[in-house]
């Protein structure tokens, strides 16, 4: 008993940020699973519990590590071990260093213009639709594009307009409840047909809201044909929304690494940071989140089963594709695109620097460290020179390199020895 009520302190004395959701998980999620699998889409279970295996056993022994070491040091030093990490959405640790890495990727494609963040919802009504099939949110991806490229050819058929846009696909809102919508950021200008850039203005709130509506009950009959209770939930539905289906649209960011941050913030993190996680007791979590229409702090107290049930959810399947780019972004056009804009920045402003390629290199373990730390983690302790590489081993393939078999491939490769024959 006493025991038990020290573990129960020192929970709460946990700090915020100090790894305790994956805590909550490696200390419940067996008897959780056992209990409450139940509860997610059947294709999804086995991504899921894949994914928080991983998450659980991230940066430890069990998913392989590199193992570094000072050849020939007088020293004797210790190795070095770097652990494998899990790579997961859910993993807060792998979520923010893939969230860092593709915001300096983006910032190379993204074009140096204004853009506009806008925030597209689906009604409660409709949102059990896309739990149970969360593929249909990238055909709705596809339908926020058609909003844009429709308001386009409205304001010039001739000039065919082709806008920038990226969505990225996102499923929880601060208060963890599932809440499917969808984060566009749009170029505010268009390419015509004569490759001139033209501000193509000001896109109105009501064709926004109703065009998005229209979109989106389409899908719903496209989907669902011959169900007549869908069909009754679509008359329902334009006469609840008269003013069609929310759509936020006031961010305005105004270059390109802004543009690349902010899509970044909405990427890989997983449904609430550690920090809002303020107390965990071994049976309850309490956590806090900013009411976006008040601005107040709501505070909100749940068993711990609730809460792992809240942040699985929110785990995409298999392959998923979070972001989406149309129009200037697409692949096909965005090159050529780039191009153009580079050459009007360039005779805007005279910097020759737009007309250059731009390429970051992604950075390594030991840059990250040293950065980080101000520590070179492969220096010697000892002598003070590079440690190296001497081993591999992969959860899955075991050892796949050893420094041992290296140098005797080496060694059989430069005097022609052939490998040596198996017995019997």
């Amino acid at each position: 008993m006493v025991k038990y009520k020290q573990q129960i302190e020192e929970k709460k004395k946990m700090k915020k940020g100090t790894g305790v959701i994956k805590q909550i998980l490696k200390e419940h999620f067996a008897g959780f699973w056992e209990l409450h699998s139940g509860h997610f889409p059947k294709a999804y279970r086995s991504h899921i519990k894949e994914t928080v295996e991983k998450t659980i056993r991230c940066g430890t022994r069990d998913l392989g590590f590199a193992r570094y070491e000072c050849l020939g040091c007088e020293g004797n030093p210790s190795p070095k071990f770097v652990y494998f990490t899990c790579k997961s959405r859910l993993c807060h640790r792998c979520g923010k260093k893939y969230t860092d890495d593709w915001s300096d990727k983006q910032q190379e494609m993204v074009f140096d213009v204004t853009h506009r963040h806008m925030v597209f919802t689906i009604p409660k009504e409709l949102r059990n639709v896309f739990y149970h099939d969360r593929k249909k949110l990238n055909e709705l991806s596809k339908q926020v594009a058609e909003v844009f490229q429709f308001h386009n050819y409205q304001k010039s058929k001739k000039r065919d307009f082709r806008s920038g846009i990226i969505t990225v696909i996102h499923t929880f809102g601060r208060d963890l409840k599932f809440n499917p919508h969808i984060h566009a950021l749009v170029t505010e200008g268009a390419l015509d047909n004569q490759n001139e850039w033209v501000n193509n203005g000001y896109i109105p709130y009501e064709y926004l809201r109703k065009s998005w509506q229209k979109v989106v009950l389409d899908l719903l009959k496209k989907w669902f044909p011959s169900n007549q209770s869908v069909t009754d939930l679509i008359n329902d539905l334009y006469k609840r929304y008269p003013n069609g289906f929310y759509v936020n649209a006031e961010k305005k960011i105004t270059n390109a690494k802004g543009v690349a941050r902010y899509i970044g913030r909405y990427l890989a993190r997983p449904a609430i940071a550690e920090y809002r996680v303020d107390g965990y007791d071994g049976e309850n979590v309490h956590y806090w989140y900013e009411d976006h229409r008040t601005g107040k702090r709501i505070d909100k107290r749940i068993s711990v089963y609730r809460f792992i049930f809240e942040i699985l959810q929110h785990i995409p399947p298999k392959h998923f594709r979070m972001v989406g780019r149309f129009g200037l972004y697409s692949r096909r056009s965005h090159r050529k695109a780039r191009q153009i804009l580079s050459l009007h920045s360039f005779m805007r402003s005279k910097q020759i620097t737009w007309l250059l390629e731009k390429k970051r290199q992604k950075k390594t373990y030991r840059q990250r460290m040293m950065e980080a730390f101000e520590k070179d983690p492969f220096k010697c302790p000892c002598c003070h020179r590079e440690m190296e590489l001497v081993g591999i081993w992969h959860a899955g393939y075991g050892w796949i390199y050893h420094y041992m078999e290296e140098s005797e491939r080496d060694r059989r490769r430069k005097y022609g020895i052939g490998k040596p024959k198996k017995a019997g």
